[in-house]
């Protein structure tokens, strides 16, 4: 017996077969449509949707492989079973080639159409179940990602939280450690005592500040503030800052500039926050253990390249990066510095470059130095509403 409400459409162009193999088709179970040719029945087809179709092969107008041929195109999962006479085997292989999903041949057997009915309806009722099924996999599979996805997060906040704590608590150690200092002084009325304390305490406070800035910088969203400016400017700034660190730490900084650099728009205080954040990374690297055996040399340098205004590098002879470590320096929070770095400065760094439109590049070979490269891309200025384009 056919399921309740379970609907097919007989197609026939001979009105006593309709009749009788409608009664019959109704006393199985189904809700049957009648139509008397393919065009007919393709009226009703759009209309009802049957999931099953029994069509006449040969009628006049649209015969039967027709219809087939147009009811696939409209619902493909649409099961049609081809009544043929004798001596149209042909046409019933041409229908199958259609996909047919069997034919019967006249006179009508009772039992062969019910078979065919049986296999039929099997065919849906395993293409619903297989739906069924790959819906909940996908269901699955998604609820799955998503779980993945919160526990990266939480990974992630982990590793965040826990890097921050070390950062936070080397500072709470050097605030101790300048409070120990100034109470001694006070204790001793030792005004030497008192100022390095103080000292101790103004540059613990400063790392509070700029941590809190960098994770500002980090988080927030900013459209850079381009400005005219000379590309030479930032590199030069940087020199001069960090010339006297460089100095006093035996480490060798130069500076090379392009003379042949144009004026561009950038933002030159986020530029030159990324060159001073490659300058004072490559400093350390050469004061590290590693490297003590040999004079660190640093060198900022400023290119003119086809497709790009600028391009900035910085570039160490330290103790280089491996693979591993290539392919983590941009990772949320990661240091090469252990727990004495917050792994801000570089991800910090990404980010306005990326800002700019700009790529940053890392070149580096354990025992060879470190080469990280900023290329930025031309920028114009709008004349309509003064915002800036890629040039």
């Amino acid at each position: 017996m056919a399921e309740k409400s379970e609907t097919i459409l007989l197609v026939d162009d001979e009105e006593g077969i309709r009749k009788v193999l409608g009664i019959s088709l109704m006393d199985s179970g189904y809700h049957v449509l009648t139509a008397a040719s393919g065009e007919e029945a393709l009226g009703i087809f759009k209309e009802a949707r049957p999931e099953i179709v029994l069509t006449d092969i040969k009628m006049p107008g649209m015969d039967g492989i027709e219809l087939l041929r147009r009811i696939k195109e409209m619902s493909p999962d649409t099961e049609v079973i081809m009544i043929t006479g004798h001596g149209e085997l042909d046409l019933a292989i041409k229908s199958l080639q259609y996909e047919a999903a069997r034919f019967i041949t006249k006179p009508i057997n009772h039992d062969a159409l019910d078979i065919a009915l049986k296999r039929v309806r099997e065919r849906i009722s395993m293409r619903k179940e297989l739906l069924e099924y790959t819906q909940e996999v996908e269901q699955l599979v998604e609820e799955k990602a998503q779980k993945l996805i919160e526990a990266e997060r939480m990974a992630a906040i982990g590793q965040t939280v826990a890097t921050l704590a070390h950062a936070i608590k080397n500072i709470m150690g050097g605030l101790k450690g300048g409070i120990y200092v100034v109470e001694k002084g006070i204790e001793l009325d030792n005004r030497k005592y008192l100022m390095q304390g103080w000292q101790m305490i103004k540059g613990n406070v400063n790392k509070i500040h700029n941590l809190a800035m960098d994770l500002l910088t980090l988080t927030k969203e900013r459209e850079p503030d381009y400005r005219l400016c000379d590309p030479n400017e930032p590199a030069r700034e940087v020199y001069q800052l960090m010339l006297p660190r460089a100095r006093e730490c035996g480490i060798s900084l130069e500076l090379q500039l392009d003379s042949h650099l144009t004026p561009v728009y950038l933002d030159p205080d986020g530029i030159h926050c990324c060159i001073l954040n490659l300058v004072t990374n490559a400093i350390e690297a050469c004061m590290s253990v590693e490297c003590s055996t040999k004079l660190g040399e640093v060198l900022i340098r400023t290119v003119k390249q086809n497709g790009w205004a600028v391009v900035y590098e910085v570039i160490d002879n330290a103790c280089g990066m491996d693979q591993e470590t290539r392919n983590k320096i941009f990772r949320t929070f990661f240091s090469t510095k252990g727990t004495k770095g917050t792994g801000l400065g570089l991800m910090i760094t990404r980010k306005i470059v990326h800002e700019h439109g700009g790529i940053i590049q890392v070149e580096s070979e354990k025992g060879c130095g470190t080469q990280f490269i900023l290329r930025l891309p031309g920028r114009e200025m709008s004349p309509r509403d003064g915002r800036v384009f890629p040039g």
